[in-house]
């Protein structure tokens, strides 16, 4: 399970730089919710696949989704996703 503040850094090290605006409303989405960390990186990983780029309310949506969801893996939380119309590889 990988920690948020890393998953960031990994991402920026591939190149996708989130602005501070971005980071600090990911964390106010985290907070918000309770999420656990690899949900939330969920969320953030399929926001950025889906919309190829961070949209605030597409991810706080995404990461209510699948809170209100119940999920306890990734399996569960693709199969919600899909089943909300929401495919990406």
């Amino acid at each position: 399970m990988e920690k948020l503040e890393d998953y960031i850094c990994r991402l920026s090290s591939k190149g996708f730089r989130l602005g501070e605006e971005a980071i600090g409303f990911i964390y106010f989405g985290k907070q918000l919710t309770s999420a656990p960390d690899w949900i939330v990186n969920i969320a953030l990983e399929n926001t950025l696949k889906a919309q190829k780029r961070f949209d605030g309310g597409f991810y706080i949506s995404l990461l209510e989704t699948l809170v209100n969801g119940k999920v306890s893996n990734r399996k569960e939380a693709n199969q919600l996703m899909k089943e909300h119309g929401l495919q990406v590889s």
